[in-house]
């Protein structure tokens, strides 16, 4: 049979509960294998039959036994589960899957289990756990900042620290905040808004203030950690990309005893002033190859958010790419 014409294949899927997990709320997943792979799903009973093109239909059965697996594991998937695991079928590289989502990072306080949804964020994960500072580099939409407090968190409950502090710079991002009402810390809190989130989402506001009132946890800005020593502490750097070369110096030296480090950023995001060199850009350079201090590098690939994120961040590389080859061409001219 050529490629190009069409075929079909049927199977069954036993279990009740694993097909509806598969096909997803409004059959929100099996939507996205069809328009993915160009493929049409009919389902009678427990029988699925795939219709399309030879080589996209066997990919789709591909991707639906890897989906199946994953079902066993963790049983939820979403859209982007699913145009991840298509991709790596696309690859050939699916068996990787294998071990993804058999870790579990932590609990949150709903019981639901945080896991790694992509290879990059697992090695961010096993780095961030084999290593004294971790830089986690990489585009908006790749859970640096969630996986990182998720691994606070864990830190924490495992009593490896005795107290969480996540700081990130206040710097604006083209909108001017100093005209806000009320005090310092009022006028700070738009900026720390995203640590806040994941920390409510894992912990809950109850235990979150609990944990501020025993000053177990922090979050401040990077502003307030000048000429402390943290000993004992999961410490995290958000929006690392916004440092200035000091502020990013005075940060790493902040570091004390039985104390452990991550520090995330997006190189592509910079909101420094013009002329203002980034401490994250800089530090790349200065601090690659001292043991214990590793680099991991997220992409596109990672990305956890709506679709379209990962197709803007894609669009603007492009677009990037295509200013700096038209530069060397005005350049040689």
């Amino acid at each position: 049979m050529s490629d190009n014409q069409l075929s079909e294949k049927t199977f069954t899927i036993d279990n009740m509960d694993d097909l509806m997990t598969l096909f997803g709320n409004f059959d929100q997943n099996i939507k996205v294998i069809d328009e993915e792979l160009d493929v049409k799903t009919f389902v009678r009973g427990h029988d699925i039959t795939l219709v399309g093109k030879k080589t996209q239909v066997d990919t789709a059965f591909r991707a639906v036994l890897k989906l199946l697996d994953m079902i066993k594991i963790d049983r939820h998937i979403g859209k982007s589960q699913v145009r991840y695991a298509i991709g790596m079928v696309l690859e050939g590289s699916e068996d990787l899957l294998n071990d993804l989502m058999s870790d579990i990072i932590c609990t949150t306080y709903r019981g639901k289990y945080i896991k790694c949804k992509t290879l990059g964020q697992k090695r961010y994960v096993k780095t961030i756990a084999a290593n004294d500072v971790t830089f986690g580099i990489g585009p908006a939409g790749t859970g640096k900042t969630y996986l990182a407090v998720a691994m606070a968190v864990a830190a924490f409950k495992n009593k490896e620290v005795n107290r969480i502090v996540i700081t990130r710079p206040a710097v604006e991002a083209g909108e001017n905040l100093g005209f806000l009402p009320g005090d310092l810390q009022t006028k700070v809190d738009p900026y720390l808004r995203p640590l806040y989130d994941a920390l409510f989402d894992i912990l809950g506001s109850e235990a979150y203030a609990k944990m501020v009132e025993r000053t177990t946890i922090e979050v401040a800005p990077l502003a307030y950690m000048r000429g402390r020593t943290l000993d004992d502490a999961f410490i995290i750097l958000d929006e690392a990309q916004n440092t200035t070369t000091e502020q990013m110096k005075m940060f790493l030296t902040r570091t004390g005893v039985n104390s452990k480090v991550v520090i995330t950023g997006d190189i592509t995001q910079i909101d420094l002033p013009r002329g203002k060199r980034s401490g994250l850009v800089e530090v790349i350079g200065i601090l690659k190859g001292i043991k214990g201090i590793e680099f991991v590098y997220l992409s596109h690939k990672d990305v956890v958010r709506h679709k379209l994120v990962m197709e803007i961040i894609q669009a603007y590389d492009r677009y990037e790419k295509g200013k700096e080859s038209l530069s060397n061409i005005e350049e040689k001219l």
